[in-house]
């Protein structure tokens, strides 16, 4: 007999939680009548360490006279403080179907409320409208890639 506390069934959340590991989801629901049960979990990425290369230590060089401006990194982070982050988890995708014209493209103007982009979660298409009118100056994600709730996709100014 399973336990039952105010109505909620633990013998039926160890069940989830046990699918949730045998088969590897990261996430299951169940609805039955008025109860509705979902069950998540998140998986740690895997930390890869790397060794340190070993090679010899340069030789010293003599110090120059006149300092060099510091010239700024390539790899410098963009800022993206007027990103449109993702309000669900799921797939994006930039135009309306397979093969057709993206909905926008960097360098357009959008107006608030227009849609930007599509994400599909649980089989449901969720346009995700602007929320702002501005200038699309970077599109972030990929056709048909996977995002997280609160990735940045679009930056508009």
């Amino acid at each position: 007999m399973s336990e039952k506390k105010n109505g909620i069934d633990k013998g039926l959340i160890r069940d989830l939680a046990n699918i949730l590991n045998d088969t590897d989801l990261t996430e299951i629901e169940v609805e039955q009548d008025d109860l509705r049960i979902r069950v998540s979990r998140t998986i740690a990425a895997p930390q890869f360490v790397q060794a340190a290369p070993q090679y010899a230590a340069p030789a010293p060089v003599a110090a120059t006279a006149a300092p060099v401006a510091a010239a700024p990194a390539a790899d410098a982070p963009k800022d993206r403080s007027n990103a449109v982050t993702a309000p669900m988890v799921g797939t994006c995708y930039l135009s309306p179907a397979p093969g057709a014209r993206p909905f926008i493209e960097v360098g357009a103007t959008v107006k608030e409320g227009q849609t930007l982009l599509i994400i599909e979660a649980m089989k449901t298409m969720n346009q995700i409208p602007a929320p702002r009118s501005g200038k699309v100056t970077e599109i972030i994600v990929n056709d048909a890639q996977p995002v997280e709730y609160g990735e940045p996709l679009v930056v508009i100014e």
